[in-house]
């Protein structure tokens, strides 16, 4: 049974509770370091911060915490919006930090937000039920010589699987909480144990430190990926294409291989050379 096109993963929910029952200065310490290591800053100040998604709020706060001039978070789900006030809360309700639920496929709610230094959406126009217009309506929003740091989930590194994960995730919004969760461990048995119980105690290591990528959660990510709907891939020389010939952006650093591919643009406001993403990443990998 596929899912009706309004049904849609809560993942506001999802990231409520990781912010109640994990949420540390630890793991926004790490989402900051990640932030300006792959944007090759040392701080956010002067910076007005743009978070497209919000989430969790984590990266909106990290933003904040890197001395960001202004931030401004919004999310489709409530309960997201819910979960970055809590974040917001905590850290003593800043004037310079707002949060209000939005829509990036719904393009005068995006022109109202006016233009942002540094635009920031991780994970979330593949979500949107329409990719293409949402990513077009998010790079509207970065001025010129802006920053646009953009994750999508990559048809290059999925291959041949996208359509087991397209069906496995429809299944996942029309089965039980039960099943849900037997979904979940299901994952945890065959891709990260690999059918091998000798490897329990790797993935109990491997959950303790996963706070150190971008400071999440393991369990919030595995049921984020798989109830993620709904939801499309990307190309990464497509998308570097649309950006960079059609939006006047030019690719300075990228990291694929994962299920999101990471890009970050830089906004020029001309055409630029079409960068050969795989040549790019090459390059990058030899000079680690």
């Amino acid at each position: 049974m596929n899912p009706s096109p309004e049904m849609r993963f809560e993942f506001g929910k999802n990231w409520h509770a990781f912010v109640k029952s994990n949420f540390t200065q630890e793991r926004c310490d790490v989402a900051k370091a990640k932030i300006l290591q792959f944007t090759g800053r040392a701080d956010l100040q002067g910076i007005d911060f743009l978070d497209i998604g919000s989430g969790s709020g984590l990266h909106s706060l990290a933003a904040w915490q890197a001395g960001a001039r202004r931030v401004h978070s919004f999310d489709y789900d409530p309960s997201s919006v819910a979960a970055t006030m809590m974040l917001w809360e905590a850290c003593g309700k800043p004037d310079n930090w707002t949060m209000e639920r939005g829509d990036a496929l719904d393009r005068q709610y995006m022109t109202g937000l006016g233009q942002w230094d540094f635009v920031y959406s991780w994970g979330v126009l593949h979500h949107t039920g329409s990719m293409w217009e949402a990513v077009m309506n998010a790079q509207a929003t970065c001025r010129k010589n802006g920053t646009f740091y953009l994750a999508l989930y990559s048809s290059d590194a999925a291959g041949s699987s996208m359509e087991f994960w397209l069906k496995k995730k429809a299944f996942y919004n029309t089965c039980s909480a039960l099943d849900k969760e037997r979904l979940v461990w299901w994952y945890v048995w065959e891709f990260m144990m690999g059918r091998d119980i000798g490897r329990a105690a790797e993935v109990v290591d491997r959950a303790n430190q996963y706070r150190t990528q971008r400071g999440m959660d393991m369990f919030a990510d595995v049921r984020d990926w798989l109830g993620g709907w709904p939801m499309e891939y990307a190309g990464d020389q497509d998308t570097v294409d649309l950006l960079e010939k059609f939006c006047g952006f030019n690719l300075k650093n990228i990291s694929t291989g994962e299920a999101c591919s990471e890009f970050l643009f830089e906004r020029s406001g001309t055409p630029a050379q079409i960068t050969d993403v795989k040549a790019m990443v090459a390059r990058i990998k030899s000079a680690a």
